[in-house]
This record gives structure tokens, sequence and C-alpha cells, in this order.
């Protein structure tokens, strides 16, 4: 009997070793095809692109940045051509008459962004998020304020922190003495967005420690740890949920800071004056809604209960036409609305600066230039 059961024992074990290797090759097969499957869509529509890698797509095609990589993609690949970060398919089109046909003539399907999958309050209450209607309602009430009118009025508060950055560079220019001065333009950049975006006026060379300006810095030095990007790129049905079930705390926080800033100035402003209200971004965005509240008022005054209820369902002058996309911007659209101007605006303005100042003074003609160009103008106003 002894030697049956250790023949049995060992054929118990060859078949385990075996069911054991065929779920390993099935595994690795359906592994495989998880990472490739998703990189047949640009071929199927006749697009061409660049040789995608198992898992992370063409995410190493840009690996030394978008902006050149993007010139060499459409150089390779045509004026329109496509790449994959993760699974995720993009396609880039740089022909003039496409992007006007998409952008002018068949607008109406292409208003939504991409889909956000771990952006947050704010950003997620931001034009840049918001879809169909309600996008289309809350872009007809910011486009008023970038009008030449109200980017005037807001002038003197972008000159009162350039008054600020040159106060602070005059110490150095006197000194003789070398120094960053992208620094500077850090700080500068961030006082008029402050200003502008969330009503708030900080000097944020002289006080670093400003709530404001230490939850800026902190939010912008915030980057995510490269071995979860890839993961969350290769497996996004897996870590998107864990990320949203186990959040950033330090994120939520920064986002409950933002938030709470824009709060506080929207209660501060309706307490005063209207004569004594900042002329900025914030204001302009409590005015349209002022307004849009006065038209709705109107309306609704003109039609009246006795007028034909079909007048009713016709959708208001600058209105979408959905109950959702009628209500007023929210204190959350409005925060998202400056929360996204700060994004948009700081290291795009300070890069452009600091970039802008380094080849004035390695091009000394054009410095020159530039300075007789700005006295000329001084002189006449």
């Amino acid at each position: 009997m002894e030697p049956v059961d250790l023949l049995t024992l060992a054929s118990l074990e060859m078949n385990s070793t075996t069911v054991t290797l065929a779920l390993l090759a099935i595994f690795l097969v359906l592994l495989y095809w998880y990472s490739t499957s998703a990189f047949s869509k640009l071929s199927r529509v006749g697009i061409r692109h660049p040789p995608p890698l198992p898992f992370i797509g063409n995410l190493l095609f840009f690996h030394e940045g978008f902006w050149e990589n993007h010139t060499k993609l459409i150089t390779e690949y045509g004026p329109v051509c496509g790449y994959y970060i993760g699974r995720q398919m993009f396609v880039v089109v740089s022909s003039p008459e496409m992007i006007k046909q998409i952008l002018v003539t068949d607008f109406s399907n292409f208003t939504n962004r991409t889909k956000p999958n771990l952006i947050s309050k704010p950003m997620l209450d931001s034009i840049l998020c918001l879809r169909d209607d309600r996008w289309k309602y809350v872009r007809s009430l910011l486009t008023p304020a970038f009008s030449d009118t109200k980017l005037k009025e807001m002038t003197p508060l972008i000159n009162q922190a350039c008054d600020i950055l040159l106060c602070n560079l005059k110490v150095y220019a006197d000194s003789g003495k070398a120094f960053d001065i992208q620094r500077f333009y850090n700080c500068f950049t961030l006082d008029v967005v402050g200003s502008v975006a969330f009503g708030t006026e900080v000097d944020s060379q002289k006080n670093p420690d400003d709530p404001f300006v230490k939850n800026c810095r902190t939010f912008f030095k915030m980057s995510l740890f490269k071995p979860l990007l890839i993961l969350i790129l290769s497996f996004p049905f897996i870590m998107i949920p864990l990320l949203r079930i186990f959040p950033n705390k330090k994120q939520k926080e920064l986002n409950g800071f933002f938030i709470q800033t824009i709060k506080n100035a929207i209660v501060h402003r309706h307490q005063q004056d209207a004569a004594e209200r900042r002329r900025d971004f914030l204001q302009w965005m409590l005015d349209a809604c002022d307004s849009a509240n006065s038209l709705t008022a109107g309306c609704l005054d003109a039609i009246g209960p006795s007028a034909d209820p079909r007048q009713t369902e016709a959708p208001l002058v600058g209105r979408a036409s959905s109950g959702k996309a009628q209500k007023m911007l929210t204190e959350d659209e409005i925060a998202g609305q400056a929360f996204l101007f700060l994004i948009a605006g700081y290291e795009t303005t300070t890069s452009t600066l600091s970039f802008a100042t380094y080849l004035l003074a390695t091009n000394p003609e054009c410095q020159e230039k530039v300075l007789r160009e700005v006295d000329e103008f001084s002189a006449k106003y």
C-alpha cells in the first residue's frame, strides 16, 4: 500500500504543477492581450502613430517634453496623427483647415474636453472640466470678463504688483550683485493672480509665510510619484478607484483652502458697498451672476402667469436650455474659475518673463531698443 500512496501523491503533485503552469500561461496571455488591446483604435481609423509599448503606450516618446516631440510626431507621421498615453488615445491635428472644421463648423461635437478621472474640486468646477450645457452657460457668463473694458479695469491691480516687484528688484539693482530673477517673477505672478482672481493682496517676496503664498507654493511643488503614474496609466480600472478611496490628505487640505478663500472673499464683497468693491476677476464673476439674475427676473416678469405656457419653454437669452444649466454660478464654480486662473497664469507667465529677460540680457542691442520704446510710450501717456 505504501508504494501506491507515494505514486498517487506524485501524480497529484504533477497534476497540481500542470494546472498551476496552465493558469500561469493563461494569465500571461491575458496580461499581454490587456497590455496591447487598446492600441488598435488609431490604426482602425487610418491614423498613423508611433509604435506603442505594452501598458504605457507612447509615454517614453515624450520623455524629453511635449512641445518638441509633438513637432517631431507631426513631421514623421503627418498633419493628422496620434499617440497613446497609457491606454488612452490622443489625436493630433495640425492642419489649419481641419482645425477650423473642428473649432467652428462642427464645434457642437467637440465642446467637451477629456473626462477627468482624479481631478477634484475646485478644479472639477472650472470651465476646463464642465461639460455640455453647463459649460456653454458658464462660458457665456465669463466671456465678457475678458473684454478690453474689463481688462483695463484690472490694470491698476497689475500696476500695484509691478510697483512691488520694482521695489524688490531695486535693492539688488543698487547693489550690483547677481540674483535669481525667476524667483522674483514667481512672486510677482503669484501676487497678480492672488489679487485679480482671489481678491487677496499679498507681497509674496516679503511675506513668504502668508497662508495664500504657502499653499500656492505647496500646490505647485506637489507631483505624482512616477511609478504610481505608470500604474495609473497601465491599470486605470484598478488604480483610479483605489486612489478615490484613499485620497491625498494634503491635496484635500489645499483644495479646501482655495475654496474657503473664495467663499470668504465673496462674503466680504457682499458686505461692501458697490463703490468699494475691487474691480477684479472675482468681482466680474459676481457681477455676471447678478446680471444673469436680473435678466432671469425680468424675463419671468415679462412672461407673467397668464402667458402662453409654450413661451416658457423657450430658452432665455444668453442661457442654456437645460434646467441644470439655468442655475446661476455657484460658489464652488467661482472658486473653480479662480483656481484655473492660478494654474493657467502662474508658471506660464513666470517662464515667459524669465526667458524674455534672459534674451534681453544676452542681446544688449535689443534691450536698448526696448528701453527706447518704453520711454517713448511713457512720454506720450
